[in-house]
């Protein structure tokens, strides 16, 4: 190496100064030989490993104890709360609620809001207690009010069925419906460990909860609030927006007493409907086509273009005639 106060090296007398040449990283059959690929999921961005294995990972003197997860995931149109155990061979769903069940409980439009996670969480947790026998002995939280509520294990009795919460990739902020999902769960009697950070109505500041406004949530009152602010300002989004609603004739007024009736339905009978199955489903799958049938189809669509340009063709020259 040369020192730093040295000038560079010349050539020959009245050559430019030696330098060294651009090298191009060229990676050796070495390099992909050594390279891990990721896991599936990972490379499709669908599965954070290292949270997962936060959640699945069971301690050394529980042994083969089973560590429940209640996995929530929000689409467009449904909601999928599962109850999920990890296996060596892949995960076991337990249970399984859905929000398209909803109506069967009264709960016919708004499937997807915070108010039908709670509905779809407590359906869950019924569910969930009614399989293990233990839904007369924890009825969770019977009249929703919005408050922070824990379970509490009875002393001459089983321990609550307990579960963490799977959130997936969404950001946990406040007042995600992945939490309304969760309330629903506790208020249905699983032991779920959580705070009341993420909570709607929660103040940072004051770090407290607002129950009036989890409350409102719970029954659908921002909902209501926003019928009623779009009936007085702007009747035809309305009627386009709250269109399903308009259907069921369910106005602002009617949505609390629709989702309290829910619940109780729920709570009543939780067990899940099975659907009914048909012998035989229709083909849907597009058959494949020979290559004469190709040919054939593509002479068809030059002899249709061309019949329609001929067409186009006529009328402009009666209509050049009847201007003249």
């Amino acid at each position: 190496m040369l020192h730093p106060r040295l000038p560079p090296p010349r050539g020959p007398a009245g050559s430019r100064p030696v330098t060294m040449g651009v090298m191009k990283v060229v990676k050796t059959p070495q390099y992909f030989k050594t390279f891990q690929v990721k896991f599936r999921r990972r490379r499709e961005g669908k599965t954070d490993y290292r949270a997962r294995k936060g959640l699945t990972a069971q301690d050394k003197n529980k042994y083969a104890t089973s560590k429940y997860r209640i996995v929530v995931r929000i689409t467009n149109k449904d909601v999928c709360c599962q109850i999920i155990d990890a296996k060596i061979h892949g995960d076991v769903v337990i249970c399984a609620a859905y929000a398209h069940e909803l109506p069967r409980y009264g709960i016919k439009v708004g499937l997807t809001n915070y108010a039908a996670c709670y509905a779809t969480g407590l359906l869950l947790a019924r569910r969930t207690l009614q399989k293990f026998g233990l839904d007369e002995t924890y009825e969770g939280q019977t009249e929703p009010d919005g408050e922070m509520y824990c379970v509490e294990a009875v002393e001459d009795g089983p321990r609550p069925f307990t579960a963490v919460l799977d959130v997936g990739l969404v950001s946990t902020t406040t007042g995600n419906r992945v939490f309304g999902a969760l309330k629903g769960a506790v208020d249905g009697g699983l032991d779920i460990p959580h705070s009341a950070k993420r909570f709607p109505g929660y103040d940072k500041a004051e770090k407290e909860l607002d129950a009036e406004t989890h409350r409102k949530y719970i029954f659908g009152g921002h909902v209501q609030e926003y019928m009623e602010m779009l009936q007085e300002d702007d009747e035809d989004r309305y009627q386009e927006q709250f269109a399903k609603f308009i259907a069921e004739d369910i106005g602002p007024d009617d949505l609390e007493e629709m989702y309290t009736s829910g619940h109780a339905a729920i709570r009543e009978d939780p067990s899940a409907k099975p659907t009914t199955k048909e012998d035989s489903y229709p083909d849907l799958k597009k058959k494949k086509m020979s290559l004469s049938q190709k040919r054939d189809r593509i002479r068809q669509k030059i002899a249709s273009y061309k019949n329609k340009m001929s067409k186009e063709g006529g009328d402009d020259d009666e209509d050049e005639a009847s201007d003249e």
